[in-house]
């Protein structure tokens, strides 16, 4: 069992559901109309055409030369292509994101092991298998849109940073924006993520040599630094400790009991080390300022983040937007929260660590109560195409009484709450911090209600939660499955016309 054994499972449905499909819905379907012919344009090496309505860069276009053009040899020696532009029909170019899906499930696979290398590897395949089968990477890994490409590339950055390529990965973060401007801010999570776990390390060996100091040891090249905040580490050591995967729940309680006094003194601790290994965190870290660099310039040059149709997709204050990410990644992780015994822990902590809790909640239900009254956005587009199944789920479930998203709201706080405090148990406190931050800078500008825009946030939390119980990874696994096919039927087999279309229509995420 292993990366082999993950990529051969997920070949396994992605070759025929991909034949089914292309023999179903042939022709380009919803965003494909414009991907698809402005790849054609660049397959025919017409680098100047542009169609404005295209949003995002170009990267998945290019991406797809290079899968085309390593096929283009074999094609043409058994007489199937005579041009490199024949090559690039709508059968070849999702057959892109089908090779993707395969190359992200070993990534997600190589992701797991590294964080948790003590981790059966048969359990490791089978997490690795059941992310692959979200429903939203899954549904788009069989038509030729930007969000496999997307994750894709963003989990090399991310494996690439672990294993401490930050070069490598910086290359991969300049790509990764290419093909979706909002991977620039899981870049900054990637690096801010890194800087973390260099400064844990630092800490971690400032700690040895403390005690071995205060065990009658003399350590001369112990540094100012060190000596100037051994007093405070000592005094906040209680605090400070960042969990692991392996913490006690006992330790779980001492954490969750001070978590802002903690949260507080880490970021204390962590900007004295970072300054003073501020030399060291420049010369690792500067490939990810040069990226960075380049796409300010970038924004200043377009005079937007966006590429096309600029009206449409305008920078909005949609606060409400980061309550519908909490509960959606919640809901598909349903096993991992919505238990009794989940509930009843996360209670007990929060009664644990009162009065501070108490106003903690009340606060995130304040602004939750806002965030739905004064910052929930109906896009157009959301409420003119009835394709998307997000139009169905605001007009039934979040819109259909003025008070239904409002009586949500307890639900979003909920999952947010359960969200942290799964990660808080393997993460560092500043790290789940930066994770929050990250999610509310892409998902907040964001006016358009999509599904699709969560993936990156979710499936780092999968990541990173620390759960390893083999039966709520398999009833999460058999959940995605029934969905997967649900959406499949529903696009492949209850086609719907619309009045001025000639088309079929179709359901989709």
């Amino acid at each position: 069992m292993g990366r082999i054994t993950v990529g051969v499972i997920v070949a396994s449905w992605v070759i025929p559901i991909s034949l089914l499909i292309n023999h179903i819905v042939p022709h380009p379907y919803m965003d494909e109309i414009f991907h698809i012919p402005q790849t054609q344009e660049y397959c025919k090496a017409n680098f100047r055409s542009w169609d404005p309505m295209i949003t995002t860069p170009p990267g998945l276009y290019y991406l797809s030369l290079a899968h085309v053009a390593s096929l283009f040899p074999g094609m043409l020696l058994l007489g199937r292509a005579s041009s490199f532009s024949d090559l690039c029909s709508t059968v070849i170019l999702r057959s892109v994101n089908g090779a993707l899906a395969v190359l992200c499930s070993i990534l997600i696979y190589e992701i797991i092991t590294h964080l948790k290398p003590t981790l059966d590897r048969k359990k490791a395949t089978l997490f690795a298998v059941v992310l692959s089968l979200y429903p939203l990477h899954w549904f788009f890994a069989l038509l030729f849109y930007t969000d496999v490409a997307s994750l894709t590339v963003f989990l090399g950055m991310y494996l690439a940073s672990l294993k401490k390529k930050h070069l490598f990965s910086a290359l991969l973060g300049a790509v990764a924006i290419c093909i979706r401007q909002t991977n620039v801010i899981w870049m900054l999570f990637v690096v801010c993520s890194s800087v973390i776990e260099m400064l844990l390390v630092h800490q971690k060996h400032s700690s040895s040599r403390e005690s071995e100091v205060s065990d009658g040891e003399e350590v001369s090249t112990t540094s100012e630094f060190d000596s100037a905040v051994k007093t405070g580490l000592r005094r906040r050591k209680s605090s400070v400790n960042v969990p692991t995967p392996g913490i006690s729940s006992r330790h779980e309680a001492d954490i969750s009991k001070s978590y802002l006094p903690g949260l507080i003194d880490e970021i204390y601790d962590m900007l004295f080390r970072a300054w003073h290994l501020k030399m060291e965190l420049v010369v690792s870290f500067s490939p990810f300022v040069l990226v960075l660099g380049l796409f300010v310039a970038f924004v200043y040059y377009n005079g937007s983040i966006v590429l096309g149709a600029k009206e449409a997709h305008t920078v909005s204050p949609h606060f409400a937007q980061i309550m519908y990410f909490a509960l959606v990644s919640a809901l598909f992780s349903a096993p991992f929260h919505f238990t009794f015994s989940r509930v009843f822990g996360l209670l007990r902590t929060l009664w644990k660590s009162r009065p501070l809790s108490f106003a903690f909640v009340f606060v995130a239900f304040a602004v939750g109560l806002l965030s739905v009254h004064f910052f929930s956005i109906a896009h157009p587009y959301l409420l003119a195409d009835n394709r998307h199944y997000t139009f169905y789920i605001w007009r039934k479930v979040i819109n259909p009484h003025w008070s239904m998203k409002y009586a949500l709201v307890p639900l979003y706080v909920y999952s947010w709450l359960s969200i942290l405090d799964i990660l808080g148990k393997t993460r560092s406190k500043i790290w789940v911090l930066v994770y929050f931050l990250a999610s509310v800078a892409v998902l907040v500008p964001t006016p358009l209600i999509e599904f699709r825009y969560y993936t990156i946030p979710f499936i780092i939390f999968m990541l990173n939660c620390g759960i390893e119980e083999t039966s709520k990874w398999l009833v999460t696994g058999i959940v995605y499955i029934v969905i997967n096919v649900f959406t499949l039927y529903m696009f492949l087999y209850r086609p719907f016309y619309w009045a001025l279309e000639p088309d079929f229509q179709r359901f989709l995420w």
